[in-house]
């Protein structure tokens, strides 16, 4: 495998804007992930591949891959391909120049720096300089997606971020544990109260009226206080629901600057 392959951990819809700025900007991308992908905002996230096989996000296609031919396949047809490898199994295989975790765990699942030559991590769980060589700031707000080379990302404060004056009435959670069934679509309108899922046969209604921008899909099993669905008060951004988000686009950024640079100075090095 060449320099410009990148493995990263991680295809929800916040790694989703990673992929599409290093894919596009010509590196062989795989993206790993775990059995049972569980992106809120899956309409615009790689990772459900794993569920439907392929996806088409703003041009770019990525498949499921079940073995590394099924990778090199899918990069010689420049898609992204997208394999189940919850141990990182890939990068021992592949061993890349550069590895991406992209989880988004707010902790650290078991990336080290010794993985690759390039390691970059999202968001907090690890610290610059000892983890992996980069962190990219998550947080919302003024240093949203800036390289960080020493020490960590802030810590998570658990509030979404603030639109047309909601901020936690936005994000729904799980109020039982149990199989979620009958979620409705996607960018489906709702009104306040409205049901938009069941959990066992519970109704789980809307928070606030709006779209529906995010929710897990029909079968899944949830526990109580799972975060289970994301409403935009915004009637008309619907489109929102299928595209890269703002902060999806700045993290990528900061993920391509991190790695053209790391690249630029260990060449440097020799």
């Amino acid at each position: 495998m060449n320099k410009f392959t990148v493995i990263i951990r991680g295809g929800g819809d916040l790694a989703s804007g990673i992929i599409q700025k290093l894919h596009r900007s010509g590196f062989k991308v795989l993206v790993l992930e775990i059995k049972n992908p569980t992106a809120i905002r899956r309409a615009a996230a790689f990772s459900e591949a794993i569920y439907v096989g392929e996806v088409v996000l703003e041009g770019i296609k990525a498949v499921k891959a079940s073995s590394l031919e099924d990778v090199e396949e899918a990069w010689n047809k420049k898609e992204v391909p997208v394999a189940v490898d919850e141990e990182g199994k890939y990068i021992e295989l592949i061993k890349p120049k550069i590895l991406v975790d992209a989880i988004i765990a707010k902790k650290n699942l078991g990336t080290k720096r010794d993985m690759a030559d390039i390691t970059i991590a999202v968001g907090p769980g690890f610290t610059a300089g000892e983890d992996v060589d980069a962190v990219i700031e998550s947080m919302r707000g003024h240093n949203l997606g800036r390289i960080i080379f020493k020490g960590q990302a802030q810590q998570n404060t658990g509030i979404p971020g603030n639109v047309q004056g909601f901020s936690k009435e936005r994000v729904i959670y799980s109020p039982y544990s149990g199989v979620l069934t009958d979620a409705l679509d996607i960018g489906t309108a709702v009104n306040k109260e409205e049901v938009i899922a069941y959990i066992g046969g519970k109704s789980v209604k809307a928070s606030i009226t709006g779209i529906l921008r995010g929710i897990l899909r029909s079968g899944s099993i949830v526990a109580e206080g799972t975060k289970l669905a994301d409403i935009d008060p915004r009637m008309e951004e619907r489109d929102n629901c299928f595209t890269i988000s703002d902060k999806a686009r700045s993290i990528g950024g900061g993920v391509l600057e991190a790695v053209l640079y790391l690249l630029q100075r260990n060449q440097e090095k020799g």
